[in-house]
């Protein structure tokens, strides 16, 4: 027997990664004293070598299957390793500057999320149970750490235990039901799973373990009634981690639950859409409404994520309706790539406003357009665009959103239709305050004297990046478009 063929192209972005992931942990060990950005670059340099395979995988154009069926490189996860790698560098960048100059472990922090990051390119071509749960879990178990990666601070720990005690909770939950569906399709292949249903009826310890399973991917996407973990433990981790969590971590939920419906479960709609339309609505409704309330900015951005995670939702919830499965599907990845370069924007500047003012209170941002223009533009563009206001790029998330809805045409997606546009409406209350703080009220005497203070440079190359993104697409929207439309393209 020869040896068994291994395509190592179709792998080479997670070698790549496994590579920088060694080289920070050894460089860690070769300079004890820690040099402040020895690790950063180093992870940085890694993370873009990991883009280049992602590309050249691109312009081959080839689709490979890899161990049986399990792990698949095709269109769909080539745009999802993109966006990973991308919003992974733009969290160094965001992370440089603050872990350098804390009383942080730099080399272990940069290891465990550049570990992360690894869970999530693998995420992105998984297509079996159990390489989703292992892929799920190497993007979930470094996050436990760097939530509470300010040892000192009783509000870092109490996140870190909150986030793992459910997180822990959550993973008992989804191992269950997928050990249900295993022992009714005797397959864990995503495809065979699929062919099983199609050929099935299925029974109500089915629809059970489906509503298990994705119960453990509500709690990675932070849906109501799986959020409670996250107000927290948002305000209790390092802003750079709470970007991350916000952004990289539940996107790799979202992915694996999409890949996982699409892929798997789609023929069984009566299984899954009931449960995605509760989530959807209940954590639109209460991530919008309890926003409305909050005085502390990362706090009103953790019940903004869970409202936005809503509105992600909302076209799956729909997708096994009339002939809306294409657009919903389009309409997920768009909005997560969009979703991305917004929320990374927004805790860019409150980790630069922070370093100015050292509060992250939403008062603190009072005339702060006076103090710093640059920060209250960027902060108003990201926060207009969460609100979908164009010519942002925001705007386009919720047409292709709402897309989807009405592809569906049933009674039940356009009550969630309505749901989604009211709620799109209390959004912009929320965000328009802040908005209104910067540009119309008279700022703070402490913030003007901490109003000097210079913004480092790999942080400015964060924000600037995001605002491009937001802005182009905003207006040049079918760059996003045509990136959902290749991702389901067969």
């Amino acid at each position: 027997m020869g040896n068994p063929h291994v395509d190592f192209h179709a792998l080479a972005p997670e070698i790549v990664l496994t590579a920088a992931i060694l080289v920070v942990l050894v460089a860690d060990l070769i300079w004890p004293e820690r040099s402040r950005w020895t690790s950063s670059r180093l992870a940085s340099i890694g993370v873009l070598a990991a883009l280049v395979p992602v590309v050249t995988l691109a312009v081959d154009g080839q689709d490979r299957v890899l161990f049986g069926g399990a792990f698949v490189v095709d269109k769909y996860a080539l745009a999802f390793q993109g966006f990973f790698l991308v919003v992974a560098y733009v969290s160094l960048l965001m992370s440089a500057d603050y872990i350098g100059e804390g009383d942080y472990y730099q080399g272990e922090y940069y290891f465990l999320l550049l570990t992360s990051v690894l869970g999530m390119v693998v995420m992105a071509s998984s297509r079996d149970l159990v390489s989703i749960f292992v892929a799920l879990e190497t993007i979930t178990i470094p996050t436990f750490v760097l939530a509470g990666w300010r040892k000192h601070d009783e509000g870092s720990n109490e996140a870190a235990i909150k986030y793992f005690l459910i997180g822990v909770l959550s993973t008992a939950i989804m191992l269950y039901g997928m050990s249900l569906i295993f022992g009714e399709t005797s397959s864990t292949l995503l495809s065979g799973i699929a062919e099983y249903i199609r050929h099935h009826d299925t029974t109500s310890m089915f629809a059970v373990a489906i509503f298990l399973t994705l119960a453990g991917f509500a709690f990675k996407v932070s849906a109501v009634p799986f959020h409670f973990w996250t107000p927290d433990t948002y305000q209790g981790a390092p802003t750079p981690v709470t970007a991350f969590l916000s952004v990289a971590s539940k996107a790799g939920g979202f992915v694996a639950m999409l890949s996982i419906i699409a892929f798997g479960f789609f023929p069984s709609q009566d299984s899954w859409q009931p449960a995605l339309w509760i989530l959807a609505a209940a954590s639109m409704i209460y991530g919008n409404l309890v926003a409305l309330r909050q005085t502390n900015i990362v706090r009103m951005l953790a019940y903004s994520s869970i409202a936005q995670g809503g509105f992600i939702l909302v076209p799956l919830a729909v997708a096994g309706d009339g002939q809306a499965a294409l657009s919903s599907f389009e309409a997920v990845i768009i909005y997560i790539l969009i979703y991305g370069a917004m929320n990374l924007g927004a805790f860019a500047v409150v980790i630069a406003v922070a370093r100015r003012t050292r509060s992250a209170e939403i008062e603190s941002y009072s005339g702060l357009g006076q103090t710093s223009p640059g920060l209250a533009i960027t902060m108003t563009i990201f926060l207009l665009s969460l609100a979908g206001i164009p010519p942002l790029a925001g705007w386009f998330a919720k047409f292709v959103m709402f897309r989807a809805v009405f592809d569906a045409h049933t009674a039940s997606s356009v009550v969630l239709g309505v749901i989604a546009a009211v709620m799109s409406v209390v959004a912009f209350f929320y965000y328009a305050a802040v908005v209104r703080k910067m540009w119309f009220h008279d700022p703070a005497p402490e913030a003007v004297v901490e109003g000097q203070r210079a913004i480092p440079a790999a942080l400015t190359v964060a924000i600037g990046l995001t605002t491009l993104v937001v802005i182009v697409v905003g207006i040049y929207p079918q760059f996003f478009a045509r990136v959902g439309e290749l991702a389901f393209q067969t």
